[in-house]
């Protein structure tokens, strides 16, 4: 059904969405269009295409994109990322490099996604074992009488996080060079500038800040010489133009658009050589692709009468957010982290139930919920299983996930079934302690260490990486095909009756921060 709605309109709007093509005089300046971090947030792909179309008549224009697409709501979700790439034939990038969720569905969705994008996929570090990239490292584009070369980088981080898509049989099939990440940006930068390109635009998922000493996009520009310009991804962070120093102490720009097309990065080379940079606000956008618009709206029609039923109703909402917009539940206990959780330990009947933040993607809102907003907020496709677990794993996993805070960090869990405090040290190691066991009359025991105890989680956060694997030696002692976010319904509807009760009005106390 689906593959047979979008292709009626790829064949009805085929011709409208290719690109613009204009003659110009070579003092027309160069416009790059680009974006970071859509996270299958799809009404922003028709403004984007219409402010390319609307700029097309004057300047030479590229549109590019810095990774992670396919993953983050229901749209992809529940097409396992087909919906979206449907929408990227339409939109005729000139180039479009991975993020770390692009590895989500596993390499070979990938490799089968992204080969119908009809646009260059760059991506100087994603080799096989015998160092063969699986994409181009750069492409170049020629706009006007000057070329600009765009070279992909990803973020080593993917590796870790999902170590599924790296292997097959038991064995490593891809790698991502995380100690040759620099040396391999390098050789394609050097390659771009032999073949005589003006400029040379990096198309980063590595972003802003540090997390566990992978590498970021200010540290690769410090260790590199020859790019003009990093359009940066991963931290959904807003920048409109750092300046940065390479090896060569020479000024390189950096900038990042954000999340969910919040902005659509606009920026301008001028005939002399001069960068000017701005964020555009999508809700500011006035211009449309018709072609585009059509697409995005099939599938959302589609995706509505699919997921659109009630699953339960709620009084309250469900949070994951701080008031400045931060990713609480990357670093505190949330009430939507509570309920998850509760879930999965309700429904796999374990001790614990355990989610790790990074898997949360949205909120709920009071009211009417339906299976679409679950499926937004929990929108990956990892199972539920129960394994088996010491107390003392169950207190080393909780002492790993919580190193990083202050700062955020996917990996910091939502629990249920006990609670703990944790103190937060300046430069130092963060301590666990107060480590208790709910029991079933509603009190409190402190964890045995030697102790066996049962864990709902999900596949992810057993043996594909989550948790930092710190529970991947854990014997699985039931696996099954649910989706972590079916639980939730199925929680509500059973032990509450379809009726959040007050209790899920506020996170519950289950981890104290002690600053």
């Amino acid at each position: 059904m689906r593959t047979i709605i979008i292709s009626l309109f790829l064949m009805l709007f085929a011709v409208s969405c290719n690109h613009v093509s204009r003659s110009h005089s070579s003092h027309s300046s160069i416009v790059i269009l680009y974006d970071n971090d859509v996270h299958c947030a799809i009404e922003g792909y028709a403004k984007m295409a219409g402010l390319r179309d609307s700029i097309a008549d004057t300047a030479y224009v590229a549109m590019v994109s810095s990774g992670d697409y396919l993953q983050g709501s229901t749209v992809g979700a529940i097409s396992t990322g087909g919906f979206i790439a449907d929408i990227m034939r339409c939109m005729h990038y000139d180039a479009v490099s991975l993020g770390n969720h692009e590895f989500d569905y596993g390499m070979p969705r990938q490799l089968e996604l992204l080969q119908s994008f009809n646009a260059p996929v760059v991506c100087a570090n994603l080799t096989d074992m015998q160092g063969k990239c699986v994409y181009s490292p750069y492409t170049i584009c020629s706009l006007g009488n000057r070329k600009v070369a765009f070279v992909g980088v990803v973020t080593e981080e993917s590796e870790g996080n999902t170590p599924y898509s790296f292997v097959s049989g038991g064995h490593q099939v891809y790698t991502l060079n995380g100690d040759k990440m620099v040396q391999l940006v390098q050789q394609s930068v050097n390659e771009a500038r032999a073949q005589d390109c003006d400029y040379v635009i990096v198309l980063s998922h590595l972003g802003e800040e540090p997390v566990n000493d992978y590498l970021t996009s200010h540290d690769l520009v410090a260790a590199t010489t020859g790019i003009d310009v990093v359009l940066d991804a991963h931290t959904h962070s807003v920048v409109l133009c750092d300046t940065v120093m390479n090896a060569a102490g020479q000024p390189v720009y950096i900038s990042q658009t954000g999340t969910k097309f919040a902005h659509v990065g606009q920026l301008v080379i001028s005939p002399k050589g001069d960068f000017r940079f701005e964020l555009i606000p999508s809700e500011t956008i006035t211009y449309s692709n018709a072609a585009v618009a059509n697409i995005t709206d099939s599938i959302q029609t589609l995706v509505n009468d699919l997921t659109g039923k009630t699953a339960f109703h709620s009084e309250y909402d469900f949070t994951i957010y701080d008031a400045d917009g931060g990713r609480k539940v990357r670093k505190a206990e949330t009430n939507a982290g509570d309920l998850a959780s509760d879930a999965v330990r309700y429904v796999m009947e374990s001790d614990f139930g355990f989610n790790n933040g990074g898997s949360f993607r949205g909120e709920l809102k009071a009211g009417d919920v339906t299976f679409n907003q679950i499926i937004n907020m929990l929108p990956y496709d990892n199972r539920v299983v129960k394994i088996e677990a010491t107390g003392a794993t169950v207190v080393e996993m909780l002492k790993q996930c919580v190193q990083h805070l202050p700062e955020e960090n996917g990996e910091f869990p939502q629990v249920s079934g006990l609670r703990c405090k944790v103190k937060v040290v300046k430069n130092g190691e963060n301590v666990v302690s107060a480590v208790e066991v709910l029991q079933p009359d509603g009190s409190y025991s402190p964890i045995d260490p030697a102790a066996t105890y049962t864990i709902g989680t999900t596949d992810y956060c057993a043996y594909k990486g989550g948790f930092h694997n710190t529970l991947i030696e854990c014997p699985v002692i039931q696996s099954s095909s649910v989706v972590y976010r079916d639980v939730i319904s199925e929680y509500v509807n059973k032990a509450f009756d379809g009726q959040i009760p007050p209790q899920y009005a506020q996170p519950q106390g289950r981890i104290t921060i002690i600053r």
